[in-house]
This record gives structure tokens, C-alpha cells and sequence, in this order.
């Protein structure tokens, strides 16, 4: 599988506390001199580009928090050879950023709401902000972006009430509703062991609801999602089975944190820096050489490798 995609995290900071990640709970958030400087984050994207990356993919922590996130964007859309510009937030601050952006290159965007519900959504995020992140997704899909996802990750016992509600959505609006299998990846989500809810449990409940879903042909890089169709809907609904599925073989990115650590895979410890290099003022080639040797020992690494279950979500991205 050739690796040709990175997910590129910009901060560790987020304005949510999500139950499954609560970065609130750490000691403390990373210094500005640890971050990697916009100037650095291009120079290091150009790198990954030279090397085979066709799409980035701009993460957090929230990467709307970054600090002139509309520059940020305009200095990695004009790498040449990068063919496709992504970002995932939580929305919140995307009802007035969404037209800056779009408008700067960003080509799709990824929002993550799982709740509908106020009580739920402060449950889940430990904040009242579901009416900003509610405004962030219209806007988005007004937005003229190619693509918008809203990533929904089930839980038993926390939203799975929702799938319903959720699936409709995917009737009304040009949107693609991706359900997406818990997976707990850190000691702090221990206490939603048990929160598991399978994509065959989701998809049945959305048949019960709307009738046959109809499979759609997998798009060339189109990742681990599954994509169906409910009869006369506007959009999509796709199914990402992290649990009842393995889909390892056929990962196709990278991560890279805010620091310039290198993950070759979710579940891997970082093995690799870019910041030492980038400061140092190494050229692009020989950056691209270096991130080459990190495609081959990616295939060292599953999501049941030993390393799995330490992960700070809130500082890699998902």
C-alpha cells in the first residue's frame, strides 16, 4: 500500500473535554517554542509531498485554534504536487472561518459532533457550545467546500439513540454521516470500556428506520469507510468499523503531531522527529529522504501492537 496521505496536528490545545480524550486533564499544554512555526509545518508538509504525499489532512487538538489558521492554510495549498487539502474540527469555530478557509484552499472538511442533544453534548464535551459547532456545520455546507463528513463515534449508552436522528441527515443535507466504532485509546477512556456499539448494530438500526442502504464503490483513497446510500437522500452514510473490522492492511498515512514527531501508525509510539532537521535548516530533499525510511518500518505497527491504548488524542489527532 503506498503511504500517501498524512494527518498533520497543529496544536494540542482544544476548547472541548471530550470524555474519550479530555486533554484538560493533562499537567500542562505545550510551550510556543515546542510547536512547530507555520514556516516549519510548510516546510515540512513540501517535504511529505516530495516523498509521495498526494493529501494532507490538518488535525489537533482543534486546529482551529491555531493562530492565523487561514494563512497556515494558504502556505500548505500552494505546495506544489499536494493534490488535496482536508481539515477535521469539532465545528465550534467554524461559522466564521468557514468561508476564509475555503476560500484560502482548504478542500474538505471533517466535522466530529456526536450528540444532537444539548444535556448529551455537554455530557460528552463538557461545554455548552452544540448550537456553535450546530452554526459551524451550515456553514460548512454552505461553504463550497468538495466534501463535508460529520464524524460520529458511537456509544452505548451515550448517543446511540441518535443514529436515527443522524442518519436523516444524510437525507436533508449534501453531507456524509460517518459512524464510527468506539475505540478506546487511552487509560482515560478505560471508564467507556464497555461503550462499544458495532457497525452491524448501527446499520441495522438505520435499515429499521429508512429502508435498504445501497453500497457505493469505494473511492480510490477514500480510507477505511464503508459508503452507503439511503434511497432519495442528498448524502451519504458511511460506516468505519475500527473494532469488528481490520483494515490495517490497507492504511495509506502517516501522523504527524505538533512537534514534528512522526507516527507511522495510530498505535505507535513516535519513532521519528522532523523539528531538530527543519531547525537545522536541512533542504527538502533531504527531509523527503528521511521521511522515505519512515514508510518502511510502517508495517511494523497495528492497532494491536503493544503500544496501542497510549495515545494523547489530544495532541496526535485521530
Amino acid at each position: 500500500m503506498a503511504i500517501d496521505y498524512l494527518r498533520l496536528s497543529l496544536t494540542d490545545r482544544c476548547n472541548l473535554n471530550c470524555i474519550y480524550c479530555t486533554p484538560l486533564e493533562k499537567k500542562g499544554f505545550l510551550t510556543h517554542d515546542e510547536l512547530l512555526r507555520h514556516e516549519e509545518i510548510a516546510r515540512a508538509a513540501a517535504a511529505f509531498v516530495g516523498a509521495g504525499v498526494k493529501k494532507i489532512r490538518l488535525t489537533g487538538g482543534e486546529p482551529l485554534l491555531r493562530k492565523n489558521i487561514v494563512g497556515l492554510v494558504k502556505l500548505l495549498k500552494a505546495i506544489p504536487g499536494l493534490k488535496e487539502l482536508a481539515m477535521t474540527t469539532n465545528g465550534v469555530l467554524l461559522r466564521d472561518l468557514a468561508g476564509q478557509l475555503r476560500e484560502a484552499g482548504l478542500d474538505r472538511v471533517n466535522i466530529s459532533l456526536n450528540t444532537l442533544n444539548p444535556a448529551t453534548y455537554e455530557r460528552i464535551t463538557g461545554s455548552a457550545a452544540l448550537e456553535d459547532a450546530w452554526d459551524g456545520l451550515m456553514a460548512a455546507l454552505k461553504g463550497g467546500f468538495s466534501e463535508v463528513k460529520l464524524n460520529v463515534v458511537v456509544m452505548k449508552g451515550v448517543n446511540e439513540a441518535e443514529i436515527k436522528e443522524f442518519a436523516r441527515l444524510s437525507k436533508d443535507f449534501r453531507l456524509s454521516v460517518r459512524f464510527i466504532e468506539f475505540f478506546p485509546t487511552n487509560k482515560r477512556s478505560v471508564n467507556l470500556a464497555h461503550a462499544l456499539f458495532t457497525t452491524a448494530e448501527t446499520k441495522k438500526l438505520v435499515e429499521k428506520a429508512y429502508g435498504p442502504l445501497t453500497e457505493l464503490p469505494p473511492a480510490r483513497g477514500g480510507g477505511p469507510a464503508r459508503v452507503f446510500k439511503l434511497s432519495g437522500a442528498k448524502g451519504k452514510i458511511g460506516f468505519i468499523s475500527g473494532r469488528s473490522d481490520y483494515f490495517c492492511g490497507s492504511c495509506n498515512r502517516l501522523r504527524m503531531d505538533c512537534t514534528g514527531k512522526i507516527y507511522p501508525c495510530l498505535f505507535s509510539p513516535s519513532t521519528h522527529s522532523l523539528r531538530d532537521l527543519l531547525r537545522a535548516g536541512a533542504e527538502e530533499a533531504v527531509l523527503a529522504d528521511y521521511i522515505k525510511k519512515i514508510f518502511l518500518v510502517k508495517s511494523d505497527y497495528k492497532k494491536d501492537s503493544p503500544s496501542a491504548g497510549n495515545i494523547e488524542m489530544s495532541s496526535l489527532g485521530g
